[in-house]
């Protein structure tokens, strides 16, 4: 009974969601897809996750199903999981979360492509780094960026081989997307949000300061800005 109610709070969740990142144009084409853990932790996995193919805009609970620990649909039905359901596996499995959201934009694959040769991003000294719970003075966060995969099954072990910062909930693949995740779908969204301004803000001052960086703490005048050995000074946010 509670994995029956768990399963369909998580179904009217994520089909929120999708509503809403839809209208904002981060599904195109069908892409992307979210999925929610309803077992307990230590409990054998049970996710509730978006069905493959579906048009995101008109998606309802009814287009999202129960997986089981073997990513197998607990119910037989015309209903198929996403392919990158072990993607979102992997994800649960290195950090305990309770949802995974992942989002194609404009943003998060510029973003990822100016970091690539790095093989992250640096965030800091930007305010909406709050909407990721980081609140300390002078925080910096570094977000990864995966060499997309073809085959799926190694992309979830890159992936996962990537997060090693509990405060980072989000790596970024190149060419691809970005998967973010949180302890439950509301703060999985609120994750994906704060990334996707983060990132749409950094290519666009990219885009207007060439060759200047965002004002740092100790040059608010806007003074030339120098990158640091690593190359990645002008897209760190100030």
């Amino acid at each position: 009974m509670m994995t029956h109610q768990a399963t369909k709070q998580a179904m009217t969740a994520l089909a929120e969601i999708t509503a809403g990142f839809a209208r904002r144009g981060w599904f195109p084409a069908t892409s992307g897809n979210l999925s929610a853990r309803v077992s307990a932790p230590g409990e054998p996995l049970l996710l509730v996750v978006s069905a493959s193919g579906r048009d995101k805009e008109a998606m309802t609970a009814a287009d999202f199903l129960l997986v089981d620990d073997s990513l197998r649909p607990v119910e037989p039905g015309a209903l198929c999981p996403s392919a990158e359901t072990v993607v979102h596996a992997r994800i649960y499995e290195a950090t305990g979360c309770g949802c995974v959201l992942h989002v194609h934009t404009i943003w998060n694959n510029l973003i990822a492509e100016l970091c690539a040769p790095q093989g992250e991003i640096r965030l800091s000294d930007l305010e909406m780094l709050k909407g990721l719970d980081i609140w300390g003075e002078a925080a910096e966060i570094r977000i990864p960026v995966v060499e997309n995969l073809f085959k799926l099954s190694a992309l979830a072990e890159a992936v996962m081989e990537r997060i090693t910062d509990p405060r980072a909930p989000g790596a970024l693949i190149r060419r691809h997307g970005l998967y973010a995740w949180g302890a439950n779908p509301f703060e999985a969204k609120r994750h994906v949000e704060a990334f996707e301004f983060m990132f749409e803000y950094l290519v666009r001052w990219r885009s207007i300061g060439a060759d200047r960086g965002p004002a740092g703490k100790n040059d608010r005048e806007g003074r030339p800005y120098e990158p640091t050995e690593t190359g990645q000074g002008s897209i760190v946010g100030g």
